[in-house]
């Protein structure tokens, strides 16, 4: 029976939340890991906007969007109960990642490409977001409730990648519960099995 086939790339966060969802639910798939200078002639074909996560299903169906795929993963097997948090609040917080949170954490780890501001300014953008998670968890272990909810895995690649562009500042910030909350899911078996190496895929157009 063929698997669904997922590209992805280790480093890139939407990937990262979406293969987490997969392992989670306990599906087996095809892990694709792409070059970014050389992507697979089939995923372009299936994702024309060549970039990760895309998955494939067996039936020929395309998710093009990692919450997409954490949706479908998670609607087979969510054994964890991530999608048991109030599924409004899940939403909100979440776009406000990959919104404004994610616009600023761009700037802030690329301040030579936008030069209207300096990096410092872009940290501040961020931190808007970063004290409204830290108030969260000052009142709960997780970001919606005493058990991880799929917001905290789809936030969590992000807050990663904020925190290593100054790691010294940030083990010394003012976010003590989300500093203990991102190292808890740094230290989880979880994110080491995602994270696994894996050699680079390619495919030629005959062999699609």
């Amino acid at each position: 029976m063929a698997l669904p086939i997922l590209y992805s790339y280790r480093r890139c966060p939407y990937a990262m939340r979406a293969r987490m969802a997969i392992w989670a639910a306990n599906i087996q798939v095809e892990v694709r890991e792409i070059s970014l200078r050389e992507k697979p002639v089939h995923l372009l074909q299936i994702s024309p906007k060549g970039t990760v996560p895309v998955l494939q299903l067996p039936d020929g169906t395309v998710l093009e969007q990692s919450l997409d795929i954490m949706q479908w993963a998670l609607a087979q097997n969510d054994p964890q109960g991530w999608l048991n948090a109030d599924p409004e609040a899940m939403s909100q917080l979440i776009a406000l990642n990959d919104g404004d949170f994610k616009k600023a954490l761009d700037r802030y780890k690329y301040p030579d490409h936008y030069p209207e501001h300096t990096q410092a300014f872009y940290r501040e953008q961020g931190e808007l977001f970063l004290h409204r998670l830290e108030t969260a968890l000052v009142q709960h272990r997780y970001l919606l409730g005493e058990k991880p909810s799929m917001a905290d895995v789809a936030i969590f690649p992000f807050i990663r990648q904020f925190a290593a562009v100054d790691a010294a500042w940030f083990a010394t910030s003012i976010y003590p519960q989300l500093r203990a909350w991102l190292a808890g899911w740094l230290e989880g078996p979880l994110f080491a099995e995602i994270m696994q190496k894996m050699p680079v895929f390619s495919m030629t157009a005959s062999e699609g």
